[in-house]
Order: C-alpha cells, then structure tokens, then sequence
C-alpha cells in the first residue's frame, strides 16, 4: 500500500511560497503564478509563523514540523511528571523509615507502636 501524503505541496514549497509572500506586494498575482489559491498562501503563512524554528547542527535554522513540536512538548510534560513521582517515591521513602524505626524502639519498653504525640 502506497503512503498517503499529508498535503498536496510539499513543505519546502510552501516555505518557499510563503518567503515569496513577505517580498511580494500583489499576492493574488503570486497565487496565480503559483497555480494556488490565494487563501491557502495565508495558511501556510499562519502555519509557517506558528511553527518554531530550530537549529540545526550546520548552523542554519529550520522550521520544526508542528507533530515534533507536540512530541517535543508531550515528552518534556512526561519527564517533569516522572521527576515528581519520584520526589513523592522518595518521601515517602523517608517516612516509611522513621516509622519503622520508631516501631524498633518501643518494642521492648511495651508501649503502643505510635508516631509521635499530638500534645493534647
């Protein structure tokens, strides 16, 4: 089974479409020499502008595809929900501890396994 395109134009086109646009003052005499409509040119512009840059290794920039900016910012959420398990892992951790602990100590002497006292 073939891969089914997302878009009609590829996105190296529609960056270039729209590098065109910015330098242009008749977009409508641009859509035409493109063979697009001109609404779609002020698509690709809203996307094209909502759409981060990043560098890449050689220096230059390139606009991030949105699907990698959503994964991008679904994995940061991600790793800052794990970090705070963790914190609550490890209090936890300590508490079960003293607890423990506690139980050791006032095990010979009798008295009732307690957390301390409220002072009422």
């Amino acid at each position: 089974m073939a891969k089914k395109r997302v878009g009609r134009y590829p996105l190296e086109f529609r960056r270039m479409a729209v590098a065109r646009m910015s330098s242009t003052d008749n977009i409508s005499a641009l859509a035409q020499e493109l063979g697009i409509h001109r609404d779609l040119l002020y698509r690709w512009r809203g996307q094209v502008e909502a759409t981060p840059a990043v560098e890449t290794p050689a220096g230059g920039t390139v606009a991030e595809d949105p699907r990698d900016a959503k994964l991008r910012e679904e994995n940061s959420q991600l790793k800052r929900a794990l970090a705070d398990k963790g914190l609550e892992v490890d209090f936890f951790k300590g508490a079960l501890q003293k607890v423990a602990a506690r139980r050791q100590q006032s095990k010979g002497s009798g008295e009732r396994a307690s957390t301390t006292r409220s002072g009422k």
